[in-house]
């Protein structure tokens, strides 16, 4: 008995050290899945909670507290609970990559394929003016502003040598977010000048995109650990920003394009489930391929979903078209919630050390100055091509200054702000986040109501049964007097309707034959003859190769 005991085998201190690792793994493993399903659960709660908050702001046209304010005081009192209750705060975290690659995406490809696209175009100069070149106007005044502060000796907390720094600023801070300022105009009961709309809407997609190109541009000239920078740098900075501007649109439109040729040239409108599912796919497609050719994911994806709402939409069937927009709203809705509960929890779990309230107001002074510069002189230059109604009266030029709201993607830039004065420049650019979306958007309707913005004659108009044509709140154009048209006018509108028209000639014949589009816009072609007792077939109207109306299955 005793060799038997002393010949059985011996177990290694380390075999008792590698299971007590084990269990001890395995319990904290337990533990943070037990935390992440709270935190998940508080979050769900929160978003619930913050929709429902819309809809009785919505319901109750509490026009004082927009749901984009109302979201992001929400997440300040849940950033400010969870502080004080855990030290584990990073589900509570505002992620900038998460936001690029996963929120953000949806909301700008809505846009895109929302867009009513009259009204787009027909003030698309205006809105080139104010997003691309206002844009810049704003971030060379506010960088400009913020680097001779701190070259005085007015703020100590940022680089006074390198003035780069200041300009990455500028651009990122020039990311015009009026959400709450739209979910404001957009109310019907309000009657909105259809053409303020139309700006602000415009503007407010292009800006977004514009300004994160011109961030990422001149990331790549900032040298954090010295000033070796010149002033030579500024024109070859723009122009790598104009590159990659176009090369972003040419990748939207391309790619646009090819989901449209896809779907026009195959039966996916027999299963609406993988049409709905491919434009998604499309949609994360354009925004990775345009971000891994370092270009701007946002304004390839929005100029995808103009392209394929333009083409493609009418080569979804009925079911899909319905269900896609819807699913699209939904989910933009959702993230633009989820995006402002996190800017607002950021207040408390950003674990800034270093808030210079001093910056924050000489950076809010700065944009209201940019913005100023940006919104007047451009609206004198757009007002030389527009007549009547449709030209940019002063009261709208102040609301226009007034909605430059600042929102998500300027704070998830200021997370991506290279350097040591990041926390500086994130903790103001939040600060002008709260102050514009809370304190400017809480007063829209008042400004609207004061510089007379309510086109109550439009919406009767557009009510009316009466109306010969179809009015929406950015494509009416009331009518005028006709009034004597001098020479320059005249040539000036044969010059504009003969570029439309070749445009319009190579759309109907070409791309709306090979990528799809609105039959009944195009123009009038010769009847086709057919043999006794046939039956017609035209596959650009629906129909079936076998001769059978199958137009049920797509959207007209």
């Amino acid at each position: 008995m005793a060799d038997e005991i002393s010949t059985a085998p011996s177990v290694s201190p380390s075999v008792y050290v590698n299971l007590t690792d084990g269990f001890v793994q395995a319990e904290l493993a337990e533990e943070e899945h037990e935390f992440d399903a709270i935190s998940a659960l508080v979050l769900n709660i929160t978003i619930i909670f913050c929709l429902l908050l819309a809809y009785f702001v919505k319901r109750y046209q509490i026009y004082y507290l927009p749901e984009s304010a109302g979201a992001l005081l929400v997440g300040i009192i849940i950033g400010g609970i969870a502080r004080l209750s855990t030290e584990n705060l990073q589900l509570f975290e505002f992620d900038p990559e998460l936001f690029f690659f996963f929120l953000l995406p949806p909301i700008i490809f809505e846009a895109g394929y929302s867009l009513d696209r009259q009204g787009f175009f027909d003030n698309i100069g205006a809105i080139t003016l104010y997003a691309m070149f206002g844009t810049m106007i704003s971030t060379f005044v506010v960088g400009i502003m913020c680097f001779y502060a701190a070259k005085l000796g007015m703020i100590q907390s940022i680089d006074k040598e390198n003035p780069m720094e200041a300009l990455l600023f500028g651009a990122l801070i020039s990311a015009v977010d009026p959400v709450a300022t739209l979910s404001i105009m957009g109310n019907d009961d309000l009657n909105v000048d259809p053409l303020l709309y139309s700006l602000v809407f415009g503007e407010s997609v292009l800006n977004d995109a514009i300004a994160i190109s011109l961030f990422r541009t001149f990331a790549k000239y900032y040298k954090p650990e010295g000033p070796e920078w010149s002033e030579s740098e500024i024109p070859g900075a723009l122009l790598s920003f104009l590159v990659v501007t176009t090369l972003s649109i040419v990748v939207g439109v391309a790619l646009g394009l090819l989901a449209s040729w896809i779907y026009r040239h195959t039966d996916l409108n027999f299963f609406p489930k993988l049409e709905t599912s491919l434009l998604f796919c499309f949609c994360y497609l354009c925004y990775a391929t345009a971000e891994a050719l370092e270009l701007s994911g946002i304004m390839a994806l929005f100029f995808q979903g103009i392209t394929l709402s333009h083409y493609n939409s009418y080569n979804l069937s009925q079911t899909a078209h319905v269900a896609s927009e819807e699913i699209f709203s939904t989910f933009a809705t959702i993230t633009e919630t989820i995006v402002f509960i996190y800017m607002g929890m950021g207040v408390f779990t950003g674990r800034f050390q270093n808030w210079d309230v001093g910056f924050s107001i000489l950076s809010l002074i700065a944009c209201l100055i940019g913005r100023f510069l940006n919104i007047i002189p451009l609206s004198y230059v757009a007002n030389f091509w527009r007549k009547g109604r449709q030209r940019i009266s002063g009261q709208m030029q102040v609301v226009l200054w007034f909605a430059g709201l600042r929102g998500a993607i300027a704070f998830a830039l200021a997370e991506n702000m290279p350097g040591n004065h990041k926390e500086v420049y994130s903790t103001a650019t939040l600060s002008i986040c709260i102050f514009t979306t809370v304190i400017c958007g809480g007063f829209t309707e008042k400004m609207l109501t004061m510089f007379g913005m309510k086109d109550d004659q439009a919406h009767s108009l557009a009510l009316s049964p009466s109306s010969d044509r179809v009015l929406t709140r950015i494509t009416y154009e009331p009518q005028s007097p006709a009034r004597r048209e001098s020479l320059v006018d005249r040539h000036r509108r044969r010059v504009y309707h003969g570029i439309k028209g070749i445009f319009e000639r190579l759309d109907d014949n070409f791309f709306k034959v090979h990528f799809g589009g609105d039959i009944d816009e195009q123009r009038a072609a010769p009847e086709p003859e057919y043999e006794m007792g046939s039956i017609p077939n035209d596959s650009s109207d629906g129909s079936s190769e076998t001769g059978e109306d199958s137009s049920f299955l797509r959207y007209e």
